[in-house]
Order: structure tokens, then sequence, then C-alpha cells
């Protein structure tokens, strides 16, 4: 799996690559290791922040719930007016506000089961970004020996599908460099944003969330249902100004993917969402977080590959045709 990731990246990531071989003078080592490192920090740094974000709060809820000092702040005035299904959160936040000790105990079981699911997905974070690195160094290697690569590729099409390899091979590279670049790319600089907005309003495990929006994301859901309650939480503790400012903000984060799917998409989306959205979830249950970005990129390539080889028209030559030389000349007439 990280080898075909690594691939996928060198395969969306090789313009980048060939424009900085060109401006080294066919330096292609010295390009390779710089698109490396530059892939490197992208993943990393926002990684690292997310990962520590999530401890720095884990370990904050702990030291105040054993000092006694975790206090919650009473829904404001403004919940009296939020529709009846949210009531049972109210009455929770009022217990919480209350008595936190005593409201913990009551939902013991409960937070139990959240604990174990946000370390679950903080360990699978974690994993899923060490595969990330291997992959992106990988792929540097495969920068590299990319033209050798190439042809490889050609030939096995070719054996594959005889003089229509060459197209298949165009098909493949344009619907990965597609889905890289027009869904998961605009997914991560979605939940990139959103988390800039967590992280600036205070909201409470904003690693967490941020990780949740590259998800839904990713499975074209979106990052309205992170979004939205935050939304409602910031406006219930934070000031007018503030909450206001975060609002906008998330609006701004709900939208992008409308301006910036046409942009690098093209000419549409390369499958149906459904298509994606299978990809993504199946890969996610099945191989964790690298495969929720490995399974879209695949079921997409394949229903791709799928599309254009139905769509082709059949061969006209038949037996008849082969017999009677008429019969094909009126064919090919």
């Amino acid at each position: 799996l990280i080898l075909v990731w690594g691939g996928i990246i060198a395969i969306a990531t090789h313009p980048i690559f060939l424009f900085l071989t060109k401006l080294f003078k066919g330096r292609s080592i010295l390009s390779s290791i710089l698109v490396t490192v530059i892939m490197l920090s992208i993943i990393v740094v926002p990684g690292w922040l997310v990962i520590d974000s999530l401890l720095e709060g884990i370990n904050h809820l702990k030291t105040m719930y054993e000092t006694q000092r975790l206090v919650i702040p009473p829904p404001s005035a403004s919940t009296q007016h939020w529709p009846a299904f949210t009531k049972p959160l109210i009455d929770l936040w009022t217990e919480a506000s209350v008595n936190t000790a005593e409201a913990i105990q009551n939902h013991s079981d409960q937070l139990k089961e959240v604990a174990i699911w946000t370390f679950g997905a903080l360990s699978g974070f974690s994993k899923g970004l060490l595969q990330f690195i291997a992959s992106v160094i990988i792929a540097g290697v495969y920068f590299i020996y990319s033209e050798s690569i190439h042809n490889t590729s050609i030939g096995i099409f070719r054996k594959l599908a005889g003089e229509r390899g060459d197209h298949l091979v165009e098909i493949s590279i344009t619907t990965i460099r597609n889905v890289v670049k027009g869904i998961l790319g605009v997914a991560v600089i979605q939940a990139g944003m959103a988390g800039i907005g967590f992280f600036a309003a205070g909201v409470p495990f904003a690693g967490l969330w941020t990780i949740l929006c590259l998800i839904l994301a990713i499975v074209q859901i979106g990052a309205a249902p992170v979004a939205i309650p935050a939304i409602i939480y910031v406006i219930s503790v934070n000031s007018t100004l503030s909450a206001t400012l975060f609002t906008i903000w998330m609006l701004v984060v709900l939208f992008i993917d409308n301006v910036l799917k046409p942009i690098l998409l093209g000419r549409g989306t390369p499958a149906p969402m459904l298509v994606i959205f299978l990809g993504a979830i199946g890969g996610f249950i099945s191989h964790g977080f690298i495969g929720l970005f490995l399974g879209a990129v695949i079921l997409t390539l394949a229903y791709k590959l799928f599309h254009t080889w139905f769509s082709e028209p059949p061969e006209t030559e038949t037996v008849e045709s082969a017999l009677n030389p008429e019969t094909e000349e009126k064919a090919k007439t």
C-alpha cells in the first residue's frame, strides 16, 4: 500500500518535479530531494500540530479533573431558542455545568466509549502519518527513475490492451492527477482552513475536529456536520465579535469547495461522487487512514478505465466479413 500510494503521489506531483529539473538544468536528484522535503514539510508540520493539540487537550482535561478545577460554563440564554431535538444535549450541558464530577460519574460508560474511540482515532492518524512520510520518500525515489517507470507502464498496458495501451496510460495519469488535486487536495485545503478556525477560536479538541473534517470532506459529505456544531458552541461561549468572525470564516470553509473543485478538476469530476465515496469508505475500513486516500483514487481509476473500455465501439470485423470481401468493403464504407 505504501508503494502504491508513493506511486500515486509521484504521478500527481511529477509536473512540479519536471519544472524543478528544468530550473536546475537537468539535476534530477536535486529536484527529487527538494520536492520530497517540501511535501514532507506540508505533511509533517500540520500533522504534528493536530496530534499535539489532541494530547494537550486530553492532558489538560485530566489535570483539571484531578485537581477538581474542571468547570464547564452553563449554556447561554440563546440556547433556549434552539430546536427541540437539541434539548437532550442542552440538558447534559446544564448538568455538567452544575456538577461536572457527578455528570462524569453518571455518564462514565458513554465517556469510556468516547475515550476509546478518540485514542483509536489518534492511533490511526499517527500510523497514517508515518505511512504518508514513508510514501513521500518512496515517491522521491520514483522521481529519479520516472522515465523508465513510465516506459515500463506503457509496455504493460500495451500487452494488456494492444494499441489502446498508450491511451489507457494517459487516462490513468489524468485521472490520478484529477482525483488527487480536485478531490483530495480540496479536502486537505478545506480541513486545513477549518483547523485554523478551530485553533483560533479556542474550540476544545481542535485537532480531532480537523481530522473529522478531513475524513468527511474526502467522502464527499463535507465539513458541515462538524462546522455547524462548532459555530453553535463558539456563539454560546465566545464574545460577539469572536463568534461573528468565526462564523464568517467557517461559512467560507463550507463553500470553498464549490470554487476550488471546478478550478482544479477542469472538465468535471472523473467519476460519480458515489464511486469516490465508496472508494474512500472502503479504503478506510480496509486499510485505515491511508486507505481513505488510496481507496478513492484506486476505485475512481478502475471506474474510469472500465468506462473507457466499455464505451469503445466493438470490432466491425466478423467471420462473415472475413469470408466475403464484398461485405467487408461495405462495412468499411
